[in-house]
């Protein structure tokens, strides 16, 4: 008898007693938890994103469609970039203005090659409000998932209103369950056994969000 049947068969014979049951799963588990934690206006939930963003250490930045180019540059160019990760779709004006060398990912590029990246530049598949998350979802405008974990410097924006919702409930209806998706709350850290806060061990030592409006 192998390890696996006699697993089985401990959990059959743990049931032999168990009544059947045919509720529908859906039925049978009661789903009563909140949508979202009060009632917020459009304007009140953006800056309650921000305020979470904030408060993981994520540095963020407010601008309009217009402007987000300027902006981008400016960012790049305090940072002093050689490079910048670029997605495949991420959209070209994003970029007009800037001065940094384009690396444009690439299945072939080896984690050495991806390294010497400073910065990445994406968009976001949506972002929670309560808790300060930014999800990305593997989409054209974001690229792989390795992309925006191994460059130092990670900027990333949010189209406003329509990316940002208030609760992780409303962000599990809106992302597809079979897409690489990849949960942020503010730059990479750790701590050790001292509670020391380490930046940058597991991903982007620094997160800046641009809320951007009028796209």
């Amino acid at each position: 008898m192998s390890s696996r049947e006699r697993i089985l068969g401990r959990v059959q014979r743990a049931l032999a007693d168990v009544p059947p049951d045919d509720t529908p799963y859906d039925q049978a588990i009661e789903r009563a938890y909140l949508g979202e934690h009060g009632n917020r206006s459009v304007e009140e939930t953006v800056d309650l994103l921000a305020e979470n963003l904030a408060d993981y250490r994520a540095i963020v930045h407010r601008t309009d469609a217009d402007e987000l180019p300027c902006l981008i540059m400016r960012l790049l160019a305090e940072r002093g970039p050689r490079s910048v990760l670029v997605p495949p779709g991420l959209p070209p004006e994003w970029m007009s203005a800037a001065d940094a060398t384009r690396v444009h990912d690439r299945a072939v590029s080896t984690p050495h090659e991806l390294d010497t990246v400073e910065s990445v530049v994406t968009g976001c598949a949506l972002a929670i409000a309560e808790t300060g998350t930014i999800v990305l979802d593997g989409s054209p405008d974001q690229g792989r998932r390795r992309i925006t974990l191994v460059p130092d410097h990670h900027i990333c924006v949010v189209r406003v209103p329509d990316q940002v919702v208030s609760s992780v409930p409303q962000a599990l209806r809106r992302l597809a369950p079979n897409r690489p998706l990849t949960w942020i709350s503010g730059p990479s850290a750790t701590s050790d056994i001292e509670l020391d806060r380490v930046e940058g061990v597991h991903g982007p030592r620094t997160l800046e969000v641009v809320l951007v409006s009028g796209e």
